[in-house]
């Protein structure tokens, strides 16, 4: 097989031909007064405020004519009214001030695609399996508004991964996975093939399932205040209580410049009194990420169920900003807690200042996985859909994937950079 050679994007650029500017013209006799030109187009879609609307009537300009459209053109005013001459320069046009966006703070792990690997020197490629689809997620919110995601935003398995397929099922939870292998030509390189490997997990049924004790770890610092973070936070969390069973439990726990438990464990049968815990949410002040995390822990500790499935589900932008700040300590601290068979799972918020590093860190380092919520439709998959994604059936699975020197020269693993071992 011949390796596909990088692709290159075509580059095209669009030069307009620049208008020569009029030449100054001399007059003798007094200039007439300029009537407004009944022809002159009245540029449909352009609001008073300079924003543009499509008009579906609108004709496209005769073949001889450029199309050109000025954003923040209007119609043609008719020509002022003669007045007396005045001395002095003119004032320039009033120009409409564009507010600055807020600075882009949102940080991704770097990472550089897979390389190459020759058969003869590397038969074997392990890496751990990520059912994680933050990243899916995440890129549909740039796109949505018109914008270009980051390049270390796209983890290629994540897109892979957010949707189901029909893949063949175990028939029991004695053997919880089945593999599926298809070999075909690759769409870009049709010298080389592309071998898929699809596996699919045990399905835990929901009538049938164990019992979930959870604690909501939620930030309710300043940065959680827009609409689409600690508000939409609270709805999701409002669809995932409404999916609990009697004997479920839920507690909660608030973190911002000092954390503190705001509600105790508390079974499913008093819904009401969760949902009341979770409306009372506001944000303000500072983010002390680490100390909520640990009094998280203390509590899923203090009544953990060996036969429960115990788990903290954190609701973060990431922009932990007091105590625990590195990267590293916090892994260290998640580290530790993992062995304590509490499972951590992350739900990522926000826009400019999204931590989408940090919260990969967290969700690998506490057995746990990672997601990203943009809207209510995304919170409805996440806690409703895929609800059964809180029931693991296994821990820490590897994968390893040999090839055959005779059969299979080289081999790239697409996606996966932050899951190779």
């Amino acid at each position: 097989p011949v390796t596909p050679p990088a692709d290159k994007p075509a580059e095209v650029v669009a030069v307009q031909p620049k208008a020569e500017p009029p030449k100054p013209e001399l007059r003798t006799e007094p200039k007439a007064e300029a009537k407004p030109d009944p022809a002159q187009p009245s540029f449909p879609g352009f609001t008073t405020g300079g924003s543009y609307i499509p008009n579906p009537d609108a004709k496209s300009p005769p073949p001889s004519e450029p199309a050109r459209v000025d954003r923040l053109r209007m119609a043609a005013p008719p020509a002022p009214k003669k007045s007396a001459p005045t001395t002095g320069m003119m004032a320039p046009p009033h120009q409409p001030s564009l507010s600055p966006p807020p600075p882009d703070t949102a940080q991704y792990e770097q990472v550089a695609p897979n390389p190459v690997v020759r058969t003869l020197e590397q038969p074997v490629s392990t890496f751990s399996l990520d059912v994680d689809t933050a990243s899916y997620a995440n890129i549909r919110r740039f796109l949505r508004t018109g914008r270009k995601p980051p390049k270390d935003a796209v983890r290629v398995e994540e897109l892979v991964n957010y949707f189901p397929y029909d893949y063949p099922a175990p028939a029991d939870k004695i053997e919880p996975f089945q593999a599926t292998a298809t070999v075909m030509p690759t769409p870009w390189n049709p010298e080389t093939r592309l071998l898929h490997i699809g596996v699919k997990g045990y399905d835990v049924d929901r009538t049938h399932r164990p019992r979930l004790n959870l604690v909501f770890l939620i930030d309710v610092s300043g940065s959680m205040g827009p609409q689409d973070r600690l508000p939409l936070l609270k709805q999701a969390l409002h669809l995932l209580v409404d999916q609990l069973k009697d004997d479920d439990s839920v507690g909660i726990v608030t973190y911002a410049g000092r954390s503190g438990i705001l509600l105790e464990p508390t079974r499913g049968n008093q819904r009401q009194k969760i949902l009341d815990a979770i409306d009372s949410l506001g944000a303000g002040g500072s983010t002390a990420g680490a100390a909520g995390l640990e009094a998280a822990y203390r509590l899923a500790q203090t009544h953990f169920d060996n036969e429960a499935v115990n788990r903290i589900i954190l609701g973060t932008d990431g922009d932990f900003n007091v105590g625990i700040s590195d990267t590293h300590q916090l892994e260290q601290v998640i580290a530790e807690k993992r062995k304590t068979g509490i499972y951590l799972s992350i739900i990522g918020v926000g826009d400019s200042n999204y931590n989408d590093r940090l919260m990969q860190t967290l969700a690998q380092k506490g057995n746990g996985t990672a997601s990203y919520m943009d809207s209510l439709m995304e919170a409805r998959k996440i806690f409703v859909d895929n609800m059964q994604a809180l029931f693991p059936i296994a821990d820490d699975v590897k994968v390893q994937v040999e090839f055959n020197p005779a059969q299979v020269a080289e081999y790239r693993l697409i996606g996966y950079e932050t899951r190779m071992l």
